[in-house]
């Protein structure tokens, strides 16, 4: 039985879930399978990969991303991944790895088999995407049509500006604090996979959307990265969503009139639409 997400009067589309398990190599994930009610004819399908800092965060936390990546038009798999410091780098990220191919091999269950494929991620799991889709590009892997990165932890330095000057209060020491219980050791930084911010090959990766906002922390390294990739030759649109986007709550939140989530679903349904092939 498909069980109702958030409330379906903030949407274009009611959005409906399931659980939904992936095999990862030797492992089963056990995860959530979203998909509107009316699914478009073009409808993408989209790997999702909750928020947090790589030390925490859950299905049930990145539901809101989830649910709005499906009311956008695309059909959804969220799953989740290993957590630090049990599992540090690359571990979480050679499970989404292997999570991706099964979900590209298997694509047919769920959408067409032209239909496009997509990374998508906030916070952690927007460092996971972005390095899924360098991954993907490096081992010749499944082909992606674009990547969504939601206020994506990019840079461990922790010294941009947006950074320094966020009134972020106590929140400031978990993000440092799920960067060491992620990286382990402090060389594991300068890995492109790791910190993609610090990547120097950004040429050949897929379309990115990328969505922060001005009193989001993570604001700057994700404008950077953005600017970064096109430099780079790419295609990278970076909205910064207006304030208060009631930042760290607004990616976790029931979409509301206004809210950071509902100002992103316009943006991310035009970039399914830009991104999907003719």
């Amino acid at each position: 039985m498909l069980a109702p997400s958030l409330p379906q009067s903030r949407y274009r589309r009611a959005v409906f879930w399931r659980d939904q398990a992936v095999k990862a190599g030797s492992q089963t994930l056990s995860g959530r399978l979203y998909a509107p009610a009316s699914v478009p004819d073009n409808a993408g399908l989209v790997l999702h990969l909750h928020g947090g800092t790589f030390d925490s965060g859950s299905l049930a936390s990145g539901e809101a991303v989830a649910t709005t990546l499906a009311e956008a038009g695309a059909i959804v798999i969220s799953l989740p991944y290993p957590l630090a410091p049990e599992a540090r780098f690359p571990q979480a990220l050679e499970t989404a790895y292997a999570a991706l191919e099964k979900i590209a091999r298997d694509k047919a269950r769920w959408v067409g088999k032209q239909a496009p494929l997509y990374v998508a991620g906030e916070e952690a799991g927007g460092n996971l995407a972005a390095a899924l889709a360098m991954m993907a590009r490096d081992r010749h892997g499944p082909p992606l049509a674009g990547q969504i990165l939601f206020s994506p932890m990019l840079d461990a330095c922790l010294g941009t500006y947006s950074f320094r000057h966020a009134e972020a209060g106590p929140v400031g020491c978990r993000w440092a604090d799920g960067w060491h219980a992620y990286l382990g050791s402090p060389e594991k930084a300068a890995h492109p996979y790791a910190t993609p911010a610090n990547a120097s090959r950004l040429s050949g990766l897929p379309p990115a959307l990328i969505v922060s906002a001005e009193d989001d922390l993570l604001r700057d390294e994700s404008v950077s990265y953005g600017l970064r990739l096109r430099a780079a030759g790419g295609d990278a649109t970076v909205h910064v969503l207006d304030a208060p986007s009631h930042w760290p709550q607004a990616l976790a939140e029931a979409p509301r009139d206004g809210s950071c989530l509902c100002s992103a679903c316009h943006h991310i349904s035009e970039f399914f639409s830009t991104t999907a092939p003719l």
